[in-house]
């Protein structure tokens, strides 16, 4: 063979080897992506075809079910209660995929699962018609429209969780949509309902705030401080800062307490006396003696930046930020500069210190239920860190019981002791003129707790400019805690 034929050979050789590893790159490697992405309208269809699987509450109350139909896609989804339920259901759709749940456990809801492998096997031998597994949630329906119809009205976020198991009770965000629209089988209402919920002035109804938005926690960040000084040694009458404005190393930027108020003698003050009255200067001064690294060592051992959060819905990380010099230190102590928590995060939190110091994996999925009803997965609850000795974390408790006397707003509870912290977070280019977000986190009964809540409202709701969490947040915090224990 002469030299001109051997290099066409070898081109073409090479050329083959290349459409070679592009196929098995396309339909092996990347096969499960391209069969997952939720544009793909010929797995939906096929989807279509046979029954999905429904979404449950733990009390069996269908959130996410199938009607049949006589067009061609054969099935159509339903959401019962839609809006409520939708910042966990996510929606299931022709045209546009899915979200949410829909999305995070499509596998199993359309029957690929793996799990589901001896059902399908017998489906394609007896010739029944092949349908998708089932999954029921933590979610208790009540409590869930309850924080709902707490949010009516405001941008923000509940979000429930029991402290001894890590399971979530309810997980709410508002604005919110109606996943039915986008389940339709007519495109131009699915259409309209995606240009209505993506249009700039939408509010983003479909941002899930309590999993997929960070904010700066403000004052409830305070508990992961006085954590972090509890495990360093110190107690409720430990002695800290209580002048009424501090001026933090390296900067001219006076830092005060909240009206310029005194804490203590107005020199020092208790460590409980600074929680309940949500010192500044304590905490700020505080968080600056303990240093970045035992912040971030007690702030990890609570969730902050665990980037492989899932509940299995994917969770945004919380984090405290570089805390690059001493002024960003002092900022930090209070909940703002750089900190940024979701509200499952937030809530996280409270549930630790309710649970004496343990933290509980969040759990949102119960069990997973194969198509003839029989159980295929059940999770179990599952212990991740100890945050806090549980001495250390009754003494927090009772310093946040304290705080709850101290906290304004309606909705008080008779006979029940809640123990909370509120937050009053700045944010914004221009924080003085912006609106600040509300924050109230809390667990009840104090002495045996059974639920921990997370109450996020942005921009402080209808408050504005004096918006503080005791106000806003606290009140719906307070209805979720009372529509939960009244109905045990």
């Amino acid at each position: 063979m002469n030299t001109p034929l051997r290099r066409v050979g070898i081109a073409m050789m090479a050329m083959f080897l290349l459409l070679l590893a592009n196929a098995t790159y396309v339909q092996v490697i990347k096969a499960d992506d391209y069969r997952k992405d939720p544009l793909n309208r010929r797995v939906l269809l096929d989807q279509y075809s046979r029954e999905r699987g429904r979404i449950i509450a733990a009390d069996d109350t269908p959130i996410a079910a199938v009607e049949k139909t006589t067009d061609r896609l054969r099935f159509l989804r339903t959401y019962a209660d839609g809006p409520a339920f939708a910042p966990v259901t996510g929606y299931f759709s022709t045209t546009y995929g899915t979200g949410g749940l829909e999305h995070a456990e499509d596998d199993l809801l359309n029957g690929s699962d793996d799990r589901l492998f001896a059902r399908r096997v017998s489906d394609l031998i007896t010739g029944r018609d092949p349908k998708g597994g089932s999954i029921q949630l933590t979610i208790d329906p009540k409590l869930q429209k309850a924080a709902f119809d707490g949010l009516a009205g405001v941008t923000g976020s509940v979000v429930a969780i029991r402290p001894s198991t890590g399971e979530i009770l309810a997980m709410t965000s508002t604005p919110s949509y109606d996943p039915n629209r986008l389940a339709s089988h007519d495109p131009a209402v699915q259409e309209e309902a995606w240009e209505e919920l993506n249009a700039p002035d939408s509010g983003e109804p479909m941002l899930n705030r309590s999993v997929d938005a960070i904010y700066p926690p403000g004052s409830t960040f305070k508990l992961v401080v006085a954590s972090a000084a509890l495990a360093d040694g110190a107690t409720k009458d430990t002695q800290v800062d209580g002048r009424p404005t501090i001026k933090p190393p390296g900067t001219d930027v006076p830092l005060p307490n909240f009206n310029d108020s005194i804490c203590g003698n107005g020199v020092t003050a208790t460590l409980q006396e600074a929680l309940a009255k949500s010192c500044n200067t304590a905490f700020a001064t505080l968080a600056n003696d303990l240093g970045k690294d035992k912040l971030n060592k007690q702030a990890a051992k609570f969730g902050f930046d665990d980037k492989d959060l899932e509940i299995p819905l994917p969770v945004a990380t919380s984090t405290l930020g570089p805390m690059a010099d001493t002024p960003a230190i002092y900022q930090t102590g209070i909940g703002q500069r750089d900190v940024r928590v979701t509200p499952l995060l937030n809530c996280m939190v409270a549930a630790t210190i309710a649970n004496r110091g343990t933290r509980m994996a969040p759990q949102l999925v119960k069990k997973i239920i194969a198509p003839d009803l029989s159980i295929v997965d059940e999770n179990k609850p599952d212990e991740v860190d100890e945050a806090l000795e549980p001495e250390q974390a009754d003494t927090l408790r009772d310093m946040m019981v304290e705080s709850e006397k101290n906290t304004a707003g309606g909705g008080k509870l008779n006979g029940v002791t809640i123990a909370s912290k509120t937050g009053t977070a700045e944010h914004g280019t221009n924080a003085r003129a912006t609106k600040p977000h509300a924050w109230y986190v809390a667990f009840a009964p104090a002495e045996k707790p059974e639920i921990a809540v997370a109450v996020l409202v942005e921009n402080g709701g209808d408050a504005g400019l004096q918006a503080t969490g005791g106000k806003v947040a606290a009140p719906i915090g307070r209805a979720v805690i009372g529509a939960f224990l009244g109905g045990r």
